[in-house]
């Protein structure tokens, strides 16, 4: 989520030990009690879960042969890396995945773990960490079937070291799914002027657009760290319904699907995910943006 990690890294030569940027966790932190009010800062990241939770549900289906009607992700593992305050981990939840939910910010994390305990099905399947996802590499060498990095990468400092964590914990064959926002004139006109500074549809300063990432440096940094790129495609917020949609363009926000090196050959990213409108499109066939 918007919480997010950045990493004091520097590329491509600092040996220094990688960590969360302090301003980043106090500007969260005053807003950890508000995740869960859908019409407040986090409106659009409820929405989100709209069109992210098929995409990331149907992609993975499309991908096994098992189904359990009624918890379709059961027996996945998945990793939420900024999870804030659950938005994303209790879908997954609900569809029978066993989530471990994963944010620097304690605040967060206190909220997350109050809300889930609403639910004891919930609270049996989700568990949250207060952690970077660099301090729970070593324990969890090729622990996850899936990763699910939702509006994160625009936040980390790094994102090389980001990737290579997000591949050391991720198993053989294992699915990356990103969300985030490209770095267009478009992008800082609509992601940054309009959406923070006249609309308010998220907290003024949650990001910066130096730190947006075009998806071709996200495919190439993908690819050249074992990944191989299935799908990008487009996603529009409309302020006016509060909704979001898949469109041709990437030129605003996007989502990618990568699956670790080793995966079987029978997921193609052209294909047209089952029971969704998707576009599949080729990651290498250039973007609309």
């Amino acid at each position: 989520q918007l919480s997010l990690f950045r990493f004091t890294v520097k590329r491509p030569f600092s040996t220094s030990h990688s960590s969360v940027d302090s301003k980043e966790m106090k500007k969260f932190q005053l807003l950890a009690h508000k995740w869960w009010d859908e019409e407040g800062e986090y409106a659009a990241l409820h929405s989100m879960n709209d069109i992210r939770v098929p995409f990331i549900r149907d992609t993975l289906l499309s991908m096994s042969s098992n189904y359990h009607l009624g918890n379709p992700l059961s027996g996945i593992k998945i990793l939420d890396v900024g999870c804030g305050g659950g938005l994303l981990s209790e879908p997954l939840g609900r569809l029978g995945a066993s989530v471990t939910g994963i944010d620097p910010v304690e605040d967060n994390i206190r909220t997350a773990d109050r809300h889930k305990s609403f639910d004891p099905v919930l609270a049996k399947r989700i568990q949250y960490k207060s952690s970077s996802l660099e301090e729970i590499v070593e324990e969890s060498m090729e622990t996850f079937d899936v990763i699910v990095a939702s509006e994160v990468v625009e936040h980390v400092a790094d994102l090389e070291m980001f990737i290579k964590c997000c591949s050391q914990v991720l198993k053989p064959e294992g699915s990356l799914f990103i969300t985030t926002i490209n770095k267009t004139q478009l992008s800082y006109v609509l992601g940054i002027v309009v959406a923070e500074k006249i609309m308010g549809i998220v907290p003024e300063g949650t990001h910066e657009w130096e730190k947006f990432v075009p998806p071709e440096e996200l495919e190439c940094l993908l690819e050249s760290n074992g990944f191989s790129v299935k799908s990008v495609n487009g996603m529009l917020y409309n302020p006016l319904w509060g909704s979001w949609s898949w469109v041709g363009s990437t030129s605003l926000n996007y989502a990618v699907h990568a699956v670790k090196s080793g995966a079987p050959a029978h997921s193609h990213a052209t294909d047209t995910l089952p029971g969704t409108d998707i576009p599949q499109r080729s990651a290498t066939a250039g973007t609309a943006g």
